[in-house]
């Protein structure tokens, strides 16, 4: 199997409510024509107070992503037609998969269900000056204990593309999903999992020390969703 992950913009449709369309039509369509462990994340009101959390490196900031897995992507023509259905504009990818931490069976609820807390989900690109497997080594290596350790996350998915899907799709290395409890939404401190000021203020700066050694900066796209999860995923 293969896992495909879409980055969807809403673009002018202010009418109307793209939460509930791509929970209520487009995850039930997307199983209907062969998508398996179909999750999606969502800009809602629920992580509406999380406005500093958001980093857009696009002209408008995306409004949800949803990821699924099927026997052959080359095959993709009708959940690829779904899923643009729902959107002004998709970014489609084709992606490996990797989890260094799994949600927590508590987290997670019933089919369609909102997850606990949010997840941050966050588009990058590899520095330029960095050759692919120079790359790899520092976001699989030195970050994965930085942003474990440094940070309050409790799931944490790499989804490192593989190749793009779609004409026009941004040029990103990787989509990284990372589950936080509902108060890092607005609370540094519990965001980072800090005790004190002082806590808080070495786990920020180590963050900011490790990602400039791999990311372009310029091209990080990162904004709370809430998520929903269809099936669990394999493994």
């Amino acid at each position: 199997m293969e896992k495909l992950v879409y980055v969807l913009w809403r673009g002018d449709r202010d009418a109307v409510d793209v939460p509930g369309q791509l929970h209520e039509v487009t995850a039930p369509a997307l199983i209907d024509a062969g998508a398996r462990f179909v999750k999606m994340a969502v800009v809602d009101d629920s992580v509406a107070r999380g406005e500093a959390l958001r980093i857009g490196s696009q002209p408008v900031d995306k409004d949800a992503v949803i990821s699924f897995w099927l026997e052959e992507s080359f095959r993709r023509q009708e959940p690829e037609a779904i899923v643009a259905a729902a959107a002004d504009r998709i970014a489609g990818y084709l992606v490996t998969e990797s989890r260094p931490l799994r949600t927590p069976p508590g987290h997670l609820h019933g089919a369609g269900e909102r997850t606990d807390g949010f997840h941050l989900v966050t588009c990058i690109r590899r520095r330029g000056d960095l050759s692919h497997d120079e790359f790899i080594a520092r976001w699989q290596g030195p970050f994965r204990d930085t942003a474990i350790d440094g940070q309050n996350t409790w799931d944490y998915v790499r989804n490192e593309i593989v190749r793009p899907l779609t004409p026009d799709a941004p040029y990103w290395s990787a989509i990284i999903e990372e589950g936080f409890p509902i108060e890092a939404l607005d609370d540094p401190a519990a965001f980072f999992g800090a005790t004190t000021d002082a806590d808080l203020a070495e786990r920020q700066s180590r963050m900011f020390e490790t990602v400039q050694t791999f990311l372009d900066l310029t091209a990080v796209d990162s904004h709370p969703m809430s998520e929903f999860v269809f099936e669990a995923g394999p493994g």
